[in-house]
């Protein structure tokens, strides 16, 4: 379904990156990804030799990251923002003012500049898709996390801007928003192999499990096909019934 498609994937070392990545070369598009460690030379090698067919690039700022992938291959079709910040739990009363600035900076400022360097590009083609993954617990609402509630928030909100924004260019613009997903970022290895835990979680959710970054990478990539092409301005709730 994605073909040749030219596809930019943010901050791939966390949450749904690689799954994402992964499913997206399966289905025959050229990726090439992004993270802030890749400035490090030897970190980009070590990621490339452990996932042949996907291709990095070593820059940090938005636009000359899209230079990059331009460069390397050409215009990108497909932008995945797919971006990660701790859900830091604090009661309201307690949480730090800089804790919630550098979850606005990485939840809602960085996809509110990777979507702007590819806006720029994709509106004289008239043709691209834009996607962010966000977080269903903003529809649902979660207490003493309210700095992670709040940016992904601003970031659905942003999704549902920016595809009336842009529909006038054919530029489609979703988010995927996931929550009670089986990533390291936000489950890590120690707390997915605690029968306990994962029983704990699995209780709040109407299917009665935790879902798998393999499915948001399948959800993620039936957005960036042509079989979406219909579709934009959606926050598409991934929480087993959640949210």
């Amino acid at each position: 379904m994605l073909k040749d498609a030219a596809v930019l994937i943010t901050n791939v070392k966390h949450f749904v990156g690689l799954p994402t990545a992964l499913e997206m070369v399966r289905q025959g598009a050229r990726v090439v990804c992004h993270d802030l460690s890749f400035s490090d030379a030897d970190v980009r090698s070590a990621f490339e030799k452990e996932n042949p067919g996907i291709a990095t690039t070593g820059a940090t700022e938005a636009r000359e990251v899209f230079d990059d992938v331009e460069s390397a291959l050409r215009a990108v079709d497909v932008l995945v923002n797919n971006d990660f910040f701790p859900a830091i739990r604090a009661p309201v009363d307690e949480a730090s003012v800089d804790d919630m600035r550098r979850g606005l900076e990485a939840l809602l400022i960085a996809p509110f500049q990777f979507s702007g360097a590819a806006a720029a590009r994709m509106k004289p083609r008239k043709h691209g898709k834009i996607i962010l993954v966000t977080s269903a617990a903003p529809i649902h609402g979660l207490p003493n996390y309210s700095m992670y509630v709040t940016a992904r928030g601003a970031a659905n909100a942003l999704t549902m801007t920016l595809a009336k924004e842009l529909a006038p260019f054919n530029i489609n613009v979703n988010a995927v928003a996931p929550n009670y997903v089986e990533s390291e970022s936000y489950f890590p290895a120690k707390l997915r192999n605690d029968p306990e835990f994962i029983e704990r979680m699995a209780s709040k959710v109407p299917l009665k499990r935790l879902g798998k970054p393999e499915e948001v990478a399948g959800m993620i990539a039936f957005l960036a096909s042509p079989a979406a092409g219909f579709m934009t301005g959606h926050v598409l709730p991934f929480a087993g019934g959640w949210a």
